[in-house]
C-alpha cells in the first residue's frame, strides 16, 4: 500500500510541476519544448523551424481569428437565410438583391478557384463576397434587414469598423491591444443591434 501512496503522490506532483510549467510558459510566452506537436503531415515536420516569436503571435492572435471566423459565417448565413425566406432560392440572381457587380466578381472569384484545380472552399458564390460586400448586401436589402436590426446607420457602422479589424486578423498581422478591444466592442454592437 505505501507504494500505491508513494507513486500516487510522485505523479500528483509531477502533475503539479506540469501545471506550474504551463503558467510560466503563458506568461513568460516561452515554448520549453515539453509538449510533442500534435499536428500531423509534413508541415508539421517544419514548424519548430519557424521563429518562436512569430508562434507565439500566432497563438495570441487565434482566439481572434475564431471570434471573426464565426462571427463572419454567422452573418453570411444570416444574409443567405433571410433572402432566401424573403424571395426564394432564386434570390441570388434578383439583380435588386445582389447588385450586380457584386454577383459577377464573387461568381469570378469562385471560378477562378475552380481552375486552380484545389478543392473549392465553397459552391455558394456568396462565400467568395468580400466583408464589405456583404455589408453592402444588407444595406442593399434594408427591406429585409431593417426587421432584423435597430439601426440602417449603425450596422453600416458596424460592419466598416468590423472590415477595418479584419485585416489584421486574415492577413496575419499581430491586432493592437486597443483593436483587440475594439473587436469585442464591435461584436457585441452587432449583436445588440438584434436585440
Amino acid at each position: 500500500m505505501a507504494t500505491d501512496d508513494g507513486l500516487k503522490v510522485f505523479f500528483m506532483t509531477a502533475q503539479l510541476m506540469e501545471e506550474d510549467l504551463d503558467a510560466i510558459e503563458q506568461d513568460l510566452t516561452l515554448d520549453l519544448g515539453r509538449r510533442r506537436n500534435t499536428s500531423t503531415g509534413e508541415a508539421a515536420d517544419y514548424y519548430p523551424q519557424i521563429e518562436h516569436v512569430f508562434r507565439a503571435e500566432a497563438k495570441a492572435m487565434a482566439p481572434h481569428y475564431e471570434v471573426f471566423y464565426s462571427l463572419e459565417r454567422t452573418i453570411r448565413t444570416l444574409v443567405a437565410d433571410s433572402l432566401e425566406a424573403a424571395d426564394g432560392t432564386g434570390w441570388w440572381n434578383d439583380p435588386n438583391r445582389v447588385p450586380p457587380r457584386i454577383k459577377e466578381d464573387c461568381e469570378n472569384r469562385l471560378k477562378k478557384e475552380e481552375d486552380t484545380g484545389v478543392t473549392l472552399r465553397s459552391e455558394d458564390p456568396l462565400d467568395f463576397s468580400t466583408f464589405g460586400e456583404l455589408g453592402q448586401i444588407i444595406t442593399n436589402n434594408w427591406d429585409v434587414f431593417g426587421a432584423l436590426f435597430k439601426s440602417e446607420k449603425a450596422v453600416t457602422r458596424i460592419m466598416a469598423n468590423l472590415n477595418t479589424l479584419r485585416g489584421p486578423i486574415a492577413h496575419c498581422t499581430l491586432l493592437a491591444e486597443d483593436e483587440v478591444v475594439r473587436l469585442r466592442l464591435s461584436v457585441r454592437d452587432w449583436f445588440r443591434q438584434m436585440e
